[in-house]
C-alpha cells in the first residue's frame, strides 16, 4: 500500500471493528483497525532502531551531544508506551541498552537543575519498576532530591520543561510515598504558570501558553496575534497526561492539572486546520502555517487519553482525533517508516523550517516519540 495515499485507519477493540464517527454536520464511516495502527507504529519505530542500532552513539548535528538528552528521552517515552500494547522484549532490551550505555546517568550529572537533562529519568524509572536494580534510579532520584531540598522554584522558565520533568517528580512521589515531590513539582509548575515572564506563561483568556518570556505581550506574530507555539503547548498537554495517568486520585494538586488539561483541550479544538493538523503558530496561519506532526500528535494524544478516562465527550473530540491521525498516517509516513512534516528543535514557528514531507529535522527522535505516544493512546481507545 502506498502510504502517502492510503487512508490512515484508527483502531479500537481486540480485532478490527467498525464504527461511524461524526465529522461536523456530515457523517462518514471510518474503519477502526488495531492491526493497521500497530503496523504503522512498528514501521516508524523499526526505521529508527535500524538507523540507531548503537544506543550509546552520540548525536551529531551542529555539534556533538550525548544520546541521553531530552530529544532521545522523548523517543523512549514513546517506545515504552508502545511496549504497553505490543509486548516485544526487543523494545525493553533497546531501552535498557540505552540506560546502561549512559550508566543510568544524566547529561550534566546529578547537580543539574535543567529539566532537559532529567527527561531520560522517565524511562530509567520505568525500567527500574520492571527490575528494581538500584543503579537505574540512583542518579535521577539524587538529582530531583537536590531540587526538592532547595528553595529555588524558578527553574522551569520555558514550557517544554513541564513535559521533561513533571512525570519524574510524580513517579518518585509514588515510589517513595513522599508528597514533597508533589509539592515541589507544583511550586515549579505554578511559578511557570503565574510568575515567569511577568504574569506567568499561561494566558487564561485564551487557554494557551506562551513558550517563554520572549513571547509574552507585547510580542505578536506577523499577523498581529499572540504567539502560541504548537509543540510548546503540546508539551504541556503531554506533561499533564503523563502526570495524571500515573498519580493517584487523591494526589496533591491533581485537580489543578486535570482542570488545566481540559481547559487546553477546549481551547485547542477550534484551532485545528481543515486538513486535520494544527499550525506551528496556533492562532496565525500566516506564521509558517502548514502541516506539522509533533504538535498535532501531542494534542490528539491528550484528547484520546481524556476520552479513554471519561473526562471529555467522545462525540466532541473523536472527529478531531480521526482527522488528524488519518492525515498523518496517509501524508507523513514514508514507505520506510521515516516521518515527514516534523519541525526540528527550536522555540518558535520559524525554527526548523521548512517543514515538508521530505525535510529531515535536526533530530528525528523526539518527533517519533510524539507520534508513538499519540498512536498508542488512540490504540487504547474503545
Amino acid at each position: 500500500m502506498n502510504r502517502r495515499n492510503a487512508l490512515g485507519l484508527l483502531l479500537a477493540g481486540g480485532a478490527a471493528i467498525q464504527t461511524t464517527w461524526a465529522f461536523g454536520k456530515n457523517s462518514e464511516a471510518s474503519k477502526i483497525d488495531k492491526k493497521k495502527i500497530l503496523k504503522t507504529l512498528r514501521l516508524t519505530n523499526d526505521y529508527f532502531v535500524k538507523k540507531w542500532p548503537d544506543t550509546g552513539k552520540s548525536i551529531v548535528t551542529n555539534r556533538e551531544r550525548p544520546s541521553n538528552i531530552w530529544t532521545r528521552g522523548v523517543y523512549y517515552e514513546g517506545l515504552m508506551a508502545l511496549y504497553t500494547v505490543d509486548k516485544q522484549q526487543s523494545y525493553i532490551d533497546y531501552a535498557i541498552s540505552w540506560g546502561e550505555n549512559h550508566k543510568w546517568g544524566l547529561r550534566n550529572g546529578i547537580k543539574t537543575r535543567n529539566a532537559d537533562d532529567q527527561c531520560c529519568g522517565q524511562t530509567y524509572i520505568d525500567l527500574y519498576l520492571m527490575d528494581k536494580k538500584p543503579e537505574r534510579i540512583r542518579d535521577i532520584k539524587a538529582c530531583i532530591d537536590l531540587m526538592v531540598n532547595s528553595e529555588q522554584k524558578d527553574d522551569w522558565s520555558w514550557i517544554d520543561t513541564l513535559q521533561m520533568a513533571m512525570p519524574v517528580f510524580t513517579q518518585l512521589a509514588i515510589i517513595y510515598n513522599d508528597d514533597r515531590y508533589y509539592e515541589k513539582m507544583f511550586d515549579l509548575y505554578n511559578h511557570t504558570k503565574t510568575i515567569h515572564g511577568g504574569n506567568g506563561l499561561f494566558n487564561p483568556k485564551e487557554g494557551l501558553w506562551w513558550r517563554d518570556k520572549d513571547f509574552v505581550p507585547p510580542y505578536k506574530t506577523p499577523g498581529g496575534k499572540n504567539c502560541y507555539w504548537s509543540r510548546g503547548n503540546g508539551w504541556i498537554v503531554a506533561a499533564l497526561v503523563r502526570v495524571l495517568d500515573i498519580m493517584p486520585k487523591n494526589a496533591p494538586h491533581r485537580d489543578e492539572y486535570e482542570k488545566m488539561l481540559l481547559t487546553m483541550l477546549e481551547a485547542l479544538l477550534p484551532w485545528q486546520r481543515k486538513d486535520g493538523y494544527w499550525n506551528v503558530s496556533l492562532t496565525d496561519e500566516t506564521d509558517f502555517g502548514g502541516k506539522e506532526v509533533t504538535g498535532t500528535s501531542l494534542f490528539i494524544y491528550g484528547m484520546a487519553w481524556a476520552i479513554r478516562k471519561g473526562l471529555v465527550k467522545s462525540s466532541k473530540y473523536e472527529p478531531a482525533i480521526t482527522k488528524a491521525w488519518n492525515a498523518m498516517v496517509s501524508e507523513c509516513v514514508h514507505d520506510n517508516g521515516f516521518l515527514g512534516f516534523v519541525q526540528g528543535t527550536g522555540k518558535e514557528p520559524k525554527d526548523g523550517q521548512p517543514v515538508t514531507y521530505d525535510s529531515m529535522p535536526d533530530f528525528e527522535d523526539f518527533g517519533l516519540g510524539c507520534f508513538l505516544l499519540a498512536g498508542v493512546e488512540i490504540y487504547k481507545m474503545k
